[in-house]
C-alpha cells in the first residue's frame, strides 16, 4: 500500500485493518500524533485526509482514501503555522497532550470557515477533550488565528 503523508510518499508493509495511527507513528516515525482513548471520542489521534479531520486511531489502513496531514505537516520550528504560533500565544497548552489534534481540528475549522462564531468554534471542537480545561484558551486562539489568517 501506498500513502502521501504530508506530501511525501511512502510504501506501507502494516496489514490494511492497521489503524492509520500506529503507521504513521511507528513505521513512518511521525509522533506528533497521540494515542488516546482508541476509540475515536477524545481528538488526541485527529488528522487530515483530503483536508478533513479523522481519527486515526479507528481509521483502517484499507479505508484511507487521500492525502494524509498530520500535525507535522502544518509548519516546522522555524515556521509555525499560524494557528500553532496563536496556541503558543495564548498559552494553550499545560499539558499539551491533546494538543495535536485540537491544532489539526482548529485548521480544518479555519479552512472552511473564516470567521467563525463560538457555536462554530464549539461544534468544531466539541470531538476534542482537553483535561486541562483550557477550552476558553482555545477559543480564544482561534478567533486570533481566523483573525490573522484574514489579514495575511
Amino acid at each position: 500500500m501506498k500513502l502521501t503523508i504530508n506530501g511525501k510518499n511512502y510504501k506501507i508493509s502494516a496489514e490494511p485493518e492497521t489503524p492509520l495511527l500506529w503507521v504513521l507513528r511507528d513505521e513512518i516515525g511521525l509522533t506528533g500524533t497521540k494515542y488516546g482513548c482508541g476509540i475515536a471520542m477524545c481528538g488526541a489521534c485527529t488528522v487530515h485526509v483530503d483536508g478533513q479531520p479523522v481519527r486515526s486511531c479507528s481509521l483502517p489502513l484499507d479505508q484511507v482514501e487521500g492525502e494524509i496531514t498530520t500535525i507535522e505537516g502544518l509548519g516546522t520550528p522555524e515556521a509555525l503555522n499560524i494557528i500553532q504560533q496563536t496556541w503558543i500565544d495564548h498559552q494553550v497548552a499545560q499539558c499539551g497532550y491533546c494538543q495535536s489534534g485540537q491544532v489539526m481540528s482548529a485548521a480544518a475549522l479555519l479552512s472552511t470557515i473564516d470567521t467563525p462564531t463560538d457555536k462554530d468554534i464549539d461544534e468544531a471542537m466539541s470531538g476534542n477533550l482537553c483535561r486541562c480545561g483550557t477550552y476558553p484558551r482555545i477559543r480564544a486562539a482561534i478567533h486570533d488565528a481566523a483573525s490573522k489568517l484574514k489579514d495575511a
